[in-house]
């Protein structure tokens, strides 16, 4: 009898200590959702934290001009109910537009995940003038890992911040125009779709999906099995925003490949030549490959000497950006992540989201 009860008594306790790794946000309360984040940070301070669960019910979240909602605490699951249901938007003043002022949420964390919910950064960029940076997610952590999460914004709106950072997108939405997905670290893309926003209001202008400026990872940006949309504006891949830029398009689907510009890469630096900008497998929205064999590319930047003000210098790199079969076979999940596997991690993270999504 005695045992029987001491027996109850500990799994009492362990379903309330279970019960405690589990957060849900009111329905469209803004409010309890931050409170939920703040809440989490606390409880998941250390790096070691066991996994906590917020749960987010469908509806808007409306953060108005709230900016870097911080993502402190480590092991925290973000996961709404649907990608296109759950909305978290934000709508920074246009004065304060910049690529480390806007974000909706500042991860720092270590190992935190992101699934089935819209991040929008609202700020008006038609009319923000020469530049309308509005950031959805500005990740300084690592381990990040987003599952279907769409965001939608215009320029830089997903930012890799972590020069040695490691983070995985797998069936997730960009939206964007000018460098819209931009940073460094090891950056793994897996069945995303890229949408290319117009550049202007009239449709006019060219739009760069990328802006890696990876230095200190071996990989950089790393696109498989993507497909991109593009809505008017012309495109390109990515260009080079700083340090040893690393950007790596696999077997990727063009919706409409005749707006990608004939140099398929920005051949004009932003700070740097230097590039590991390459492509292979490329395809139409039919499934034809429409690979070229060759597309050797210059890249150029002009500078200021540093000794003469007066004096502008040229750079050049010449770089062969189609790959070989043997060269994409190297890019694998396991050869950039080792034994950080996100894509089991999703598997697995899935069903335990599948059964707690059922308290909603």
């Amino acid at each position: 009898m005695r045992r029987g009860l001491l027996l109850a008594l500990c799994l009492l306790g362990l379903t309330t200590v279970m019960a405690q790794r589990v957060i849900t946000v009111e329905k469209g309360s803004v409010e309890s959702l931050l409170k939920a984040v703040e809440q989490a940070n606390k409880m998941n301070a250390e790096q070691d934290a066991e996994r906590l669960f917020i749960l987010i019910p469908d509806g808007m979240y409306d953060f108005d001009k709230r900016v870097l909602t911080k993502i402190t605490g480590h092991n925290i699951v973000l996961t709404g109910q649907s990608m296109e249901g759950t909305i978290l938007q934000n709508q920074p003043d246009v004065k304060n537009e910049g690529i480390s002022k806007t974000a909706i949420f500042q991860n720092r964390g270590t190992g935190n995940y992101f699934q089935d919910m819209t991040l929008k950064n609202a700020l008006d960029y038609y009319g923000a003038g020469a530049a309308g940076r509005a950031v959805t997610l500005q990740d300084k952590g690592t381990r990040t890992i987003c599952n279907r999460v769409r965001m939608l914004s215009y320029q830089d709106t997903y930012y890799s911040d972590n020069d040695q950072g490691v983070h995985y997108l797998q069936d997730s939405e960009i939206h964007g125009t000018v460098d819209f997905i931009c940073g460094d670290g090891d950056v793994w893309f897996e069945r995303c779709k890229i949408v290319t926003e117009k550049r202007t209001t009239d449709g006019s202008g060219r739009n760069v999906i990328a802006a890696p400026k990876t230095s200190k990872t071996r990989w950089g940006y790393i696109f498989n099995r993507c497909t991109v949309e593009n809505i008017v504006s012309n495109f390109e891949y990515a260009r080079g925003w700083n340090g040893t830029p690393h950007c790596i398009w696999l077997h990727t689907t063009l919706l409409t490949p005749e707006r990608l510009n004939p140099t398929r890469f920005d051949y004009r630096g932003m700070n740097t030549v230097q590039n590991d900008f390459r492509e292979y497998g490329t395809v139409d929205g039919e499934g034809r490959d429409i690979m070229p064999q060759t597309n050797v590319v210059t890249f150029t930047m002009t500078k200021k000497s540093k000794e003469d003000a007066n004096v502008t210098i040229t750079e050049n790199c010449q770089v062969e950006t189609v790959m070989t079969e043997d060269e994409a076979a190297r890019y694998t999940v396991g050869n950039v992540f080792g034994d950080w596997r996100p894509d089991k991690i999703i598997e697995q993270t899935e069903r335990k989201v599948k059964k707690l999504m059922k308290r909603l």
